[in-house]
């Protein structure tokens, strides 16, 4: 027996036709009923397409229920925060104004830069328009600078900018 034939034996054993006969031993069939044959894919009772056919039901399914969560999430954010809307339209200078009216008319400066997300070097630019603008005024404080919107300022900086007449000949 040649080993053309050993290797048809042992694969007509494990592999069942689709007749549900055994295949027949290649010496016994030409080489193109063999050949033909051998093309032909597996299919067992069909089991491999109804698996690949609920797959694919399950994956469509899964994907039709990510679409309509993403869309809902994105109409519930739209409707439940206007104010973000509103502040993304601010200006630097409007934000600045309206972060200093939420804390009662005046803040430190530090305390302006860790409130937004910009460098120091930006605040400070922008700290000294809005000074030059009258639209704040910026108190040393130490090493630190007080910023105020006007008419908050802390009663004991408005003493200086008057004197009174008996301190004004020293």
């Amino acid at each position: 027996m040649s080993s053309y034939q050993q290797l048809a034996t042992s694969l007509a054993a494990f592999v069942p036709s689709t007749s549900d006969s055994v295949v027949a031993v290649a010496g016994t069939v030409s080489r193109s009923e063999f050949a033909s044959w051998s093309v032909r894919p597996l299919q067992l009772d069909g089991s491999a397409h109804l698996a690949a056919l609920v797959g694919m039901v399950a994956l469509v399914l899964l994907g039709g229920l990510l679409v309509a969560r993403d869309r809902y999430s994105e109409q519930a954010a739209l409707a439940t925060d206007p104010e973000a809307d509103r502040e993304e339209f601010l200006t630097d200078q409007e934000r600045v104004r309206r972060l200093l009216q939420e804390n009662g008319g005046r803040m430190k400066q530090s305390t302006i830069v860790d409130s937004v997300d910009w460098s120091k070097a930006k605040v400070s630019r922008l700290l000294a328009d809005l000074e030059e603008d009258g639209q704040i005024t910026k108190l040393r404080l130490g090493r630190e600078n007080l910023v105020c919107l006007p008419g908050h300022e802390p009663t004991a900086s408005k003493s200086s900018e008057r004197l009174p007449d008996d301190y004004s000949s020293h």
